[in-house]
């Protein structure tokens, strides 16, 4: 009796629940349907969904949209398009109902443009702006994750990152050609990033903290003074009231290596922001996949702190002052190297310490008239050793400037005036004399001018203008003008012309110090280095109606060196002599970009640079070593929006660079094969502010031993033990030594690092 109650009892739930089940699943829920337009035209692949929920569609070729089987309720509907203004409303859906939506959207082409400050001081749009400037926002830096500013512009058309050493690994960067020394690196407008800095202090800028990076190819020293002959890199880091209250973003390699990424916003009252960054990077697996017993990339463990501060102020008056100190401690060598063997003659390794303070801000003054004080300061502490040998250096640079920025009708002025001060000393030649040691102690002060003159809405000239007064040196003038003409609101091109310069600074020459295989040879009292600059410039936009966006983006350019300081590792292969260039280095080409986004998802960057880079002294044309004919670099991205998937593919091709042997009868090529380094990356998004990605990082497996017999010389024999020299200093043959060779470790022009992969999380509320 009770198994049959009880029985009857499971069946009638049954029953009940499949009825409201089916009533459930059979019922009609509700549907929004509708067509997007622009001035009555269709606008296809315009991204709608409903907030908060997983409904989401595409618009067709109609620029028709259905969005089927939604629960009765609330919601907020939303539609977007590049180059148009997001549109939003709120919905109400009953049972059964088909609610009908049509849509025209706004254009908003001022989306589309950027906002810089690099090139004249003044925030303007790029649209806007006489100088150009390319601009790459962390979007940009994510789609190919780096632990580095250094390693993530290598995917920027024009501007390569060169490794200078095989085994400590340190690098410079390259703009169109132009060693590290001509390319001036700033955080926030502020020179700070100079000299050693050039070496080492890219390493460790929070990449959670970074708005965009501006890039400026030619000379700008008639705004920035030194450094900034071949170009300059402006990396402009977060407004705090806007930041994110914390940004995460973690990823570990296959070789072993792990960078984390933290970023936090902090109110202090109604009137105080802080920005907090901290990074921290650590490879601590020696790997040796060339088999030539040396480390194929340096250890390291570095950690660097970024802190930012936003006042507000009466009137809006700016006031914001940041700071950052790094440590890294990074070592490369033969693999049974460990630090008791540092500074012996028994295993050859190379060890860096690096202390790094720096402090920056701006103070806009409590004044009528808007003047902005804007200061710097680095205390940057070196001390290495390569193999026996000891580099210990100090640097110091202060730098402050005030500028005022009036408008006059038609005129746009700004005046400025700057003191640098630059103290540099380390225990080689450079900075001692007979009299025991000299350190390179210098106040740089400067003025400077600029106007820039409307004379309509499609025509302008830009006037400027800078005098630097330095005692070894006397005084330098750097004029530079630069015509714009506005098309239309979607073309521009451009003219730019001016000079530049560049005070000696020998640790930036190349990085003497790279290893102890080499003497320091100063041949000269070196002077300044001039430069004049042409530079044609032509944008173009292309907006269409169904989504569709095109940026193309060409310049020609040219750049004529007087007085260049040039490292000399041939006529030596135990020395590194610096002297002034008798004759003259030109650098010339033309290069392109091109950015595409379709409204089905797809972006595309395209970017290629075909250049010669040349020196002429005593009638002889001499190709410059480790310079590339050409290069390009490709960034695609795609996002599955169903899969909620985002694919990344980047890369870079390079082509053969003359390299440096050690004499004629160096086995090795004298220029490089054509090279590239692909990745991809993909990246997983359904969580709210939690991103998951993972990919591969030279595809390829690219490495440039595959290409030479060694890559470094005398790796066997580090100190040069077994080398025979005769009467001259010069390397004898030997049955142990046929090529006549020292160890060199400067045969170098790409990363050995080879294919891993890599996964991450990115987090931000």
């Amino acid at each position: 009796m009770f198994s049959f109650r009880y029985s009857t009892y499971r069946l009638f739930i049954i029953v009940v629940t499949a009825l409201l089940y089916c009533n459930n699943l059979f019922a009609q829920q509700g549907k929004i349907v509708g067509k997007i337009t622009d001035s009555g035209k269709p606008i296809s692949f315009v991204n709608v969904s409903l907030k908060n929920t997983t409904k989401g569609t595409s618009s067709d070729e109609n620029g028709a949209y259905e969005l089927e089987d939604i629960k009765p309720g609330r919601y907020v509907f939303l539609a977007t398009a590049l180059g148009y203004k997001n549109y939003q409303t709120t919905v109400v859906l009953s049972a059964d109902e088909v609610f009908y939506l049509n849509i025209e959207l706004i254009p908003n082409i001022e989306s589309l443009d950027d906002i810089v400050v690099t090139g004249t001081l003044k925030p303007v749009s790029r649209l806007e702006s006489p100088v150009p400037v390319e601009v790459y926002s962390p979007a940009f830096l994510q789609q190919n994750p780096t632990a580095n500013i250094f390693e993530a512009l290598a995917n920027v058309n024009g501007v390569r990152p060169q490794i200078n050493c095989n085994v400590c690994n340190t690098g410079d960067i390259h703009i169109n050609g132009l060693e590290g020394p001509y390319t001036l690196v700033m955080i926030d407008g502020m020179p700070i990033v100079s000299g050693l800095g050039t070496v080492y202090g890219l390493s460790g800028i929070p990449n959670s903290l970074i708005a965009q990076i501006e890039v400026v190819k030619g000379p700008a020293s008639s705004l920035y003074g030194s450094e900034a002959v071949g170009g300059l890199i402006n990396v402009i880091t977060k407004y705090p009231p806007t930041a994110a209250e914390l940004a995460v973003d973690g990823y570990l390699t296959g070789w072993g290596e792990y960078n984390l990424d933290i970023g936090s916003k902090i109110d202090l009252g109604d009137k105080t922001t802080v920005l907090l960054g901290v990074n921290y990077f650590n490879y601590d697996n020696p790997i040796d996949n060339n088999n030539d017993n040396f480390t194929d990339v340096t250890l390291q463990n570095r950690v660097s702190i970024f802190q930012k501060w936003n006042f507000q102020r009466s009137k809006l008056r700016e006031f914001s002052l940041a700071g950052r100190y790094l440590y890294e401690d990074r070592w490369g060598g033969e693999m049974q190297w460990s630090p008791e063997f540092r500074g012996t003659d028994s295993i050859y390794g190379e060890s860096i310490y690096t202390n790094r303070w720096e402090l920056l801000g701006k103070y806009q003054l409590p004044l009528d008239i808007p003047i902005m004080f804007s200061f710097s300061y680095t205390d940057h502490d070196q001390n290495s050793v390569y193999g026996t040998l000891p580099y210990l250096a100090q640097q110091r640079i202060g730098f402050g400037q005030l500028t005022w920025g009036p408008k006059l009708n038609s005129h746009d002025l700004l005046f400025g005036a700057a003191l640098r001060y630059n103290y540099y000393d380390d225990n080689t030649t450079a900075t001692s004399d007979s009299f025991g040691n000299q350190p390179d102690e210098a106040w740089i002060p400067s003025l400077f001018a600029q106007d820039e003159i409307t004379f309509n809405e499609h025509h302008s000239l830009l006037l400027g203008s800078r005098i630097d007064y330095d005692k070894r040196h006397g005084t330098i003038f750097t004029p530079r003008a630069a015509y714009k003409w506005k098309l239309n609101d979607l073309d521009v091109l451009r003219i730019n012309a001016g000079t530049g310069f560049r005070v000696v600074n020998l640790f930036t020459e190349d990085h003497a110090a790279l290893t102890g295989a080499r003497e320091v040879v100063i041949t000269e009292s070196l002077d300044p280095e001039r430069s004049f600059n042409i530079n044609l410039n032509y944008l173009k936009k292309i907006f269409s109606s169904q989504g569709t966006y095109l940026n193309f983006d060409t310049s020609i350019f040219y750049t004529y060196f007087s007085n260049r300081i040039l490292p000399d590792y041939e006529t030596d292969p135990n020395q590194i002599i610096y002297s002034n260039l008798g004759g003259n280095s030109i650098s010339k080409g033309i290069s392109g970009n091109l950015d595409l986004s379709l409204p089905n998802g797809l972006k595309v960057l395209l970017g290629a640079t075909i250049m010669d880079v040349s020196t002429e002294e005593n009638q002889v044309k001499t190709r410059q070593i480790l310079t590339e004919r050409f290069t390009g670099t490709w960034n695609v991205s795609y996002t599955v929006i169903p899969w909620k998937l985002t694919i990344d593919y980047t890369g870079n091709i390079y082509g053969p660079m003359r390299l440096p042997l050690l004499g004629e009868l160096d086995p090795r090529d004298e220029f490089s094969p054509t090279w590239s380094i692909q990745n991809i990356q993909f990246t997983y998004k359904d969580w709210e502010g939690i991103e998951l990605y993972g990919g591969v990082k030279n595809l390829l497996n690219w490495t440039p031993n595959r290409n030479a017999p060694f890559i470094i010389a005398r790796a066997n024999d580090p100190f040069d033990k077994n080398v025979t020299y005769n009467s001259n200093g010069q390397v004898v043959a030997t049955a142990d030594n046929p090529y006549a060779l020292t160890f060199d470790p400067t045969y170098v022009y790409g990363p050995n690092q080879g294919i891993r992969a890599f996964f991450g999380l990115r987090y931000r509320l």
